[in-house]
């Protein structure tokens, strides 16, 4: 499946940051990860950090799927809102799964100044405003929902809004003091390299064809015909699962993105903050290290990777006339759009745990807008399921919820 299209910003701005063997003999672990993204590569250090012989393979170069499309939006809000996540899960497992994104947040800060990260980490508030009047009233609903559960919010008004962000056309929103920043691209590669020196094997372009599950093991064969031996397989391939999971449990979409030049002073005023909106689809954007501004949204299902890249110009001109509508005066100045593939569940959750056709196996899946913070938590848990041990977020993440 193709993950991506044109040209996607993290990939050209970085290059080929380090590139990695395919498999060329049989092996063995106590750990096999397929999926070299973000996920994987989160994964696969919780694994070496745990004392497991890990092994990792990407069927692509590493990180070159939806790692190298992402907006990179590190936020603790879900995009189902919390008031409506309570209503279809129940306060505890709505407010514990939007605290455990925002925790996910904290760790990639400690985990960034661990590995001497230069992706380029950011701590940012999060602005989510109502875009049309009728929509205050829920969002309204929505900051008493998160403010009883204990986060730092504020609500402005629309004169707030444009007095602090110089934004017209809103109807009120919410500021949240959690969120954050990074180049994934190039943390995943940070974190692969960083792990490699502590005894993790990576091979890009090894794609599995075949698991044979056997007592107390699996017998992985990829496309060379080589085989791998491992005692656990940790799946973190993201949006490909439709292709392994036949069931019907996320729907694809395609979002588009687009990066303007570099003008650092036109958009100073929200550099420290991400902004999104209540459109259905929303408009995202923020500020990159370099003074560009991305912003994103039109999303559409996805059907396959020709028609989602034929909606190119069309997304752009869409996201841009959005973008007019609040900053009427602002000439945006195009230097990269792209497209990419992302996953939309029911209730707006990750799937994370074991699946009950594949023995010796998790999944860590993390979908919609928090599959980075999603996959942080995913490293604490599949920590725990090594040990056999149970995740209180486990029952709110399980196949077949």
């Amino acid at each position: 499946m193709d993950l991506k299209s044109n040209e996607p910003f993290w990939l050209i701005k970085n290059g080929l940051i380090s590139s990695y063997p395919s498999l060329k003999s049989d092996e063995k672990c106590d750990v096999l990860v397929i999926g070299g993204g973000i996920t994987g590569s989160l994964i696969a250090h919780q694994m070496i950090s745990d004392g497991y012989d890990t092994l990792l393979i990407d069927q692509r170069e590493i990180g070159n799927g939806s790692t190298s499309a992402t907006t990179s939006m590190l936020q603790y809000e879900i995009d189902i809102p919390l008031y409506e996540l309570t209503e279809m899960i129940g306060e505890k497992g709505a407010v514990e799964s939007y605290k455990a994104c925002s925790d996910a947040i904290d760790m990639i800060e400690k985990l960034s100044g661990k590995i001497r990260s230069k992706a380029g980490f950011k701590r940012k508030k999060s602005l989510y405003f109502a875009s049309k009047k009728k929509d205050a009233v829920w969002l309204k609903k929505e900051y008493e929902a998160r403010k009883k559960a204990g986060f730092e919010v504020k609500w402005l008004t629309a004169d707030q809004i444009v007095k602090q962000f110089e934004f017209e056309n809103t109807h009120g929103g919410i500021l949240s003091k959690q969120g954050a920043s990074i180049d994934a691209f190039q943390f995943a590669h940070e974190l692969l390299i960083h792990n490699a020196k502590k005894g993790l094997r990576i091979f890009d372009k090894t794609e599995m064809t075949d698991v044979e599950y056997q007592k107390g093991f699996n017998l992985v064969t990829v496309r060379s015909g080589h085989q791998i031996k491992a005692k656990k397989i940790i799946y973190c391939i993201g949006y490909e699962s439709k292709e392994l999971l036949k069931e019907n449990f996320v729907n694809l979409k395609s979002t588009y993105a687009t990066v303007s030049e570099i003008d650092k002073d036109k958009f100073k005023n929200i550099s420290s903050t991400l902004v999104w909106n209540t459109d259905d689809p929303y408009l995202y954007m923020r500020t990159t290290d370099d003074g560009r501004i991305l912003i994103g949204g039109g999303d559409e299902d996805f059907y396959d990777a020709e028609k989602r890249d034929a909606l190119l110009n069309r997304k752009e001109k869409e996201i841009l006339k959005s973008l007019k509508k609040i900053k009427p005066d602002y000439h945006f100045y195009t230097d990269f759009v792209w497209a990419g593939t992302f996953g939309e569940t029911k209730d707006g959750l990750p799937y994370i745990g074991e699946h009950k056709k594949f023995r010796n196996s998790y999944f860590v899946l993390g979908f919609g807008g928090n599959g980075i913070t999603f996959s942080v938590t995913g490293m604490e848990m599949a920590s725990l399921f090594m040990k056999n041990k149970k995740h209180p977020l486990s029952r709110y993440f399980k196949f077949g919820r």
